[in-house]
């Protein structure tokens, strides 16, 4: 009877068996986990049934080991058949076997899209399906998964770089970057099932430039509340001061509107035309609605308080936000002058007038959905000096002060 062990110098499972009176140790690259020890004893019990049945092929489960070779060249009498009783069973330690035969990559990227897709929303879903398909499969879809090399994962994403979007620039770092991301998992997780080294070791995704935030002033936001239509006023009032994405906006319900408590509950997100879970377990959460914030909520009441959204169309459906920032929002900064930003530059100024006006870093994470205050200072760090007049003058004063009574 035949055992699946753990080799102590590496960590990983080797089988021990007998065949034709020889102790056989073939090594594998499996680490030691459960489900790796399940796979290698199924594989030891169809060993030994073929074994018993006399048809077993040492060389077609491990063909590159020495053992194979020897059994193919050298009889080996079977054990007790003349040996001498009590003679020491020669024991063999072939070298690492070619890793079990593998799927196409286009099958498992398929059953692992299956398998991960009901763990996703929608919106998530369809990116990686498109990714897949746009991708992923045309360029590996013939090759088995072993086969797949670092070269091969490096030429890739070569090309994706010399690609040009609909508008002739290169895709970014970013983009690229998120096409390979599934492709990184798929092999991982085919290198976990099949015991081969993933071919994505030390290839690092690639860096992405800092991006700055171009939050609008007090004087700005003032402006626009003053200019833009009457109908969306109240929507950029909230806006510009509960610092909420934009599919939370737009997926708000007057349900999730506590005006006794003054709260805005963050529960769900209208996200391409479906309404579904928040961005992440920490987006859940509890605004408080500021004085403005009450104020455009209860004269919003007034439009579409009968409804089941907050801010909605004539027939009672959520607004498209596409459609909103091309017919309101970007017209209007161009007939104010102002320079021309993406909507969800809201967030980013009510996060910089929170700061601005001295609220705890702490509590403006929270109305933002962050788990902590590091992003935070890492993306505003540089507007707090500007906007609180915190730029190390305070620290000049106090220098100042002692040296004056010394």
């Amino acid at each position: 009877m035949g055992n699946v062990r753990t080799r102590k110098e590496t960590g990983c499972l080797f089988l021990d068996f007998r065949y034709k009176g020889v102790r056989c140790r073939e090594q594998t690259l499996l680490t030691d986990s459960p489900s790796n020890r399940r796979r290698l004893t199924e594989m030891l019990k169809r060993i030994e049934r073929e074994i018993q049945q006399g048809v077993f092929d040492y060389a077609r489960h491990f063909p590159d080991s020495p053992v194979a070779r020897r059994f193919a060249s050298e009889p080996v009498s079977e054990a007790g058949s003349g040996g001498q009783a009590g003679a020491a069973v020669p024991v063999v330690t072939p070298a690492l076997p070619a890793s079990p035969t593998t799927p196409g990559f286009g099958e498992f990227a398929e059953q692992w899209f299956a398998e991960m897709a009901p763990q996703w929303r929608t919106s998530h879903r369809e990116t990686v399906r498109s990714t897949m398909d746009k991708y992923l499969l045309p360029t590996f879809a013939p090759k088995s998964l072993e086969s797949i090399s670092k070269a091969d994962i490096l030429a890739f994403r070569a090309s994706l770089a010399s690609r040009r979007t609909r508008n002739g620039r290169p895709i970014s770092a970013s983009r690229i970057n998120h096409v390979i991301t599934p492709l990184r998992m798929i092999m991982n997780e085919a290198s976990d099932r099949y015991g081969f080294h993933t071919p994505f070791r030390a290839i690092k995704a690639i860096k992405v430039p800092k991006s700055d935030v171009e939050p609008f002033t007090l004087e700005e936001v003032q402006m626009i509340l003053d200019n833009v239509r009457a109908d969306y006023r109240n929507y950029y009032a909230i806006r510009f001061f509960t610092g909420m994405r934009t599919a939370e906006v737009d997926g708000l319900k007057w349900r999730f509107v506590d005006f006794e408590r003054r709260q805005i509950l963050v529960r769900e997100a209208f996200v391409n035309g479906e309404v579904t879970y928040t961005k992440n377990d920490g987006s859940q959460r509890e605004i408080r609605m500021s004085a403005p914030v009450y104020e455009a909520l209860m004269a919003q009441h007034e439009v579409t308080g009968q409804g089941e959204y907050v801010f909605c169309t004539r027939q009672g459906t959520p607004l498209s936000h596409r459609n909103v920032t091309l017919r309101v929002w970007y017209p209007l900064l161009r007939h104010l002058g102002l320079r021309s930003r993406r909507p969800y530059q809201t967030r980013h100024t009510a996060a910089t007038l929170w700061l601005a006006a001295g609220e705890s870093p702490e509590w403006i994470a929270r109305q933002l959905g962050h788990t902590t205050t590091e992003m935070l200072f890492r993306v505003y760090s540089r507007y707090v000096p500007n906007l609180t007049r915190q730029d190390g003058t305070a620290f000049d004063r106090l220098i100042s002060s002692v040296t004056r009574t010394a």
